[in-house]
């Protein structure tokens, strides 16, 4: 049965569950920290995005803004890398609780997202993915930069760039 959700600005008091989910969603060495989320959700909350049921979060996406094209790992954990009228919106994570997956709640996360930096003039989004979500972001008309910079947690990222200008609405 699929959920019934809404889409909403995060709020400071969702630190815990958020904080959760992402433990839930991500091994230890690439997930998180709860202080991080702290930081994200005072310095950017309105690009700090959640879904919720009556039960709570099943879900969210967010990521700072910046005009750089690509995500640089000290991103994550400085919040100084934050530019509120920047060009790009970066994605730092998009998180689904696994009982909620494969019901379409990611993808309107991420199409929110799109909509809330169209709104704002930015020009794009950018991201890191691995290798297998690649297929998942060109869906959403993201296009594969080749392998990133980043390391963070230990792992190969790849960057992507979704560009106003070539997105077909």
């Amino acid at each position: 049965m699929e959920a019934s959700y809404r889409i909403r600005t995060v709020h400071p008091e969702d630190l815990n569950q958020v904080a959760r989910i992402e433990e839930l969603c991500f091994p230890a060495a690439e997930a998180a920290s709860k202080e991080s989320f702290r930081q994200r959700i005072e310095t950017f909350p309105e690009s700090f995005l959640v879904a919720e049921t009556e039960e709570g979060i099943i879900g969210f996406i967010n990521g700072c803004v910046t005009n750089g094209r690509t995500i640089e790992d000290e991103m994550f954990s400085q919040m100084s890398f934050h530019v509120p009228d920047g060009a790009y919106q970066a994605v730092f994570g998009l998180d689904v609780l696994p009982e909620y997956r494969c019901q379409g709640i990611a993808g309107a996360l991420m199409r929110r997202l799109i909509e809330v930096a169209r709104a704002r003039g930015r020009k794009g989004l950018i991201l890191t993915c691995k290798e297998k979500l690649i297929p998942y972001y060109e869906r959403f008309g993201y296009k594969n930069s080749g392998v990133s910079r980043s390391v963070h947690g230990g792992a190969v990222w790849y960057d992507m760039i979704l560009e106003f200008e070539d997105f077909a609405v």
